[in-house]
């Protein structure tokens, strides 16, 4: 990091006041007959009615409107294992995503465990105040146990971030892009290098939504994930091909699709060329990509990118998802986020990619023009639209799917359908 942006986002974090959430109250509290409402003896009652009724927490508390964004700090940005509390930081910018975009208060909480069990019950045993769980950078394999137990054991929303918000973003942006080549997913021949957590609930949102498993190449540090290796957990094992390919480069010979969830640098040119017509690469390494978009474009003319970076076209970038996606669930009372709320989402999204460019968004990156092709199959996350397309979509999938507690509501517009 440069030495003067270190030195810019430390202030940033320090002045006026460290730190980037506080907590406001939302009841006056300025007269004595405010205070015994606020407390004793007024308390009391909100205090019985949840008592004979835990439905009545979400009228009379704060408990539908926020969220947990909960680590271990086990798998922090790209800077690893750092220790729960050096990822507060992390926890607390997902909270000001979260309100900031969505109006969802959060309390961020990061827990000290190194086994998982123990961390699974900590977060178990505090759910009961919360509408929703965002688990957040925790390292795989674990985290798939963490969020499976705990989506067992709660009766709210259980959503890691980096597995499934990445994925639902990943796939909005990966089927119009298909849709501008004119080939259906259920053909399509893909590369996905990284089987971490984004990497394998990528391909499995992208099975649900009608990939050919044995059109998935997925690749980690040992090369390509086939039936003839010894050395694969359960996760892995669910995509191993029997093929005679076995590097990367040999994966990506005749590929339409790269998705890269991995490291910087790790395409080559050569690799790139020997892709099929029109390839479509997602190199969401961040900072650095796996391929330089500007060498991409220098080798492949005809090529769809995105990126996770702000300062090229197609951003794959979670703050798409997960505010929108919590604000859908929190609305109906959702139970979980299951896989068509997922669907949804990703509906939702590809639906707002085709609505044309409002005047602002023109305004905030600097374009002249901007519609639906190569260069925009994803929308941006200023869009103010996002609140009409993806939360919409999500309640109604909830109720649809019968994991909402109550309606639809009445203040949204009909869900959206591509």
């Amino acid at each position: 990091m440069f030495k003067d942006l270190k030195q810019e986002a430390l202030d940033y974090h320090e002045f006026p006041t460290a730190g980037k959430i506080a907590t406001h109250v939302t009841k006056p509290c300025t007269t004595q007959q405010e205070l015994s409402l606020a407390y004793t003896p007024g308390v009391a009652a909100p205090v019985r009615e949840i008592a004979a009724d835990a439905d009545t927490a979400y009228r009379y508390t704060g408990k539908g409107n926020l969220v947990a964004v909960v680590s271990d700090g086990t798998a922090v940005l790209g800077l690893g294992n750092v220790g729960a509390l050096a990822g507060k930081p992390v926890m607390e910018g997902k909270g000001v995503l979260f309100k900031r975009f969505a109006d969802i208060d959060v309390f961020d909480i990061e827990v000290d465990a190194q086994a998982t069990d123990d961390f699974i019950d900590t977060v178990a045993r505090i759910a009961g105040g919360f509408g929703g769980i965002n688990l957040e950078d925790i390292a795989a394999p674990r985290c798939f146990e963490i969020e499976k137990a705990l989506i067992e054991r709660l009766d709210i929303p259980v959503f890691h971030d980096d597995q499934h918000g990445t994925a639902i973003i990943i796939c909005a942006g990966l089927l119009n892009a298909l849709e501008i080549r004119n080939q259906p997913l259920a053909n399509a021949r893909i590369v996905c290098l990284g089987a971490g957590a984004a990497g394998i609930a990528s391909m499995q949102l992208l099975l649900q939504l009608g990939a050919s498993r044995e059109n998935i190449f997925m690749i980690d540090r040992k090369g390509v994930i086939r039936t003839q290796r010894t050395d694969l957990n359960a996760h892995k094992q669910a995509f191993a091909v029997e093929t005679e390919r076995v590097t990367l480069a040999d994966a990506m010979q005749g590929a339409d699709i790269f998705i890269g969830v991995s490291g910087p640098d790790l395409v080559s040119e050569a690799m790139l060329a020997s892709m099929a017509d029109r390839p479509i690469v997602f190199a969401l390494s961040n900072p650095d990509p796996e391929i330089n978009p500007a060498l991409a474009h220098r080798v492949r003319d005809d090529i769809i990118m995105a990126t996770g970076r702000s300062d090229y076209p197609n951003q794959v970038n979670n703050v798409l998802g997960f505010p929108f996606i919590f604000r859908g669930a929190l609305d109906v009372r959702a139970r979980a986020i299951n896989t068509e709320m997922q669907i949804a989402a990703v509906n939702g999204l590809r639906a707002l990619a085709h609505e044309p460019v409002l005047p602002e968004i023109l305004a905030t990156y600097r374009k002249d023009h901007l519609e639906f092709g190569p260069d925009y199959i994803i929308p941006t996350p200023f869009d103010p639209r996002l609140m009409d397309f993806v939360p919409p979509a999500v309640a109604q999938a909830a109720v649809d799917s019968g994991v909402a507690r109550c309606a639809f509501p009445d203040h949204y517009k009909p869900a959206p359908h591509l």
